[in-house]
């Protein structure tokens, strides 16, 4: 079965969300908001993944001037991630290795293997480079 992209359900999810050059707060929250829920629906159609890839660039161009994170420690980073995406240490282990492996990993005392890199960049659905 070949999916088509539906360019009328693609406009129409356009004009429901309105996405734009992000300018302020407010409107970063409402289009983060909108690309989380995107990012971890079930079931995603062609609009929608098109939709999210379009949201993911105006905010990386948003944090890239407002939140640059060219300083951050991969832990930083992952610790930015978890509490954006309300995700729990409990909820890694297993994935990462056990509690304390996970434990060590968020707060920084274990530096990120190039392992747990591709397996949190896929988790979280990033790139893994920003965990090394």
């Amino acid at each position: 079965m070949t999916l088509t992209f539906d360019q009328t359900a693609y406009r129409n999810l356009l004009a429901e969300v309105a996405p734009k050059a992000i300018e302020t707060q407010e409107e970063y929250d409402r289009i983060l908001a909108v690309a989380q829920r995107l990012t971890f629906a079930k079931k995603r159609t062609a609009e929608d993944r098109s939709l999210h890839k379009l949201l993911v660039i105006l905010i990386e161009a948003y944090e890239a001037q407002h939140y640059p994170m060219d300083q951050a420690m991969p832990h930083e980073i992952l610790q930015h991630i978890m509490e954006s995406s309300g995700t729990r240490q409990a909820d890694l282990v297993g994935t990462l290795g056990s509690s304390g492996v996970v434990s060590e990993v968020v707060n920084g005392k274990r530096s990120i293997s190039k392992a747990q890199a591709k397996v949190l960049g896929d988790y979280f659905k990033v790139s893994p480079t920003l965990f090394i």
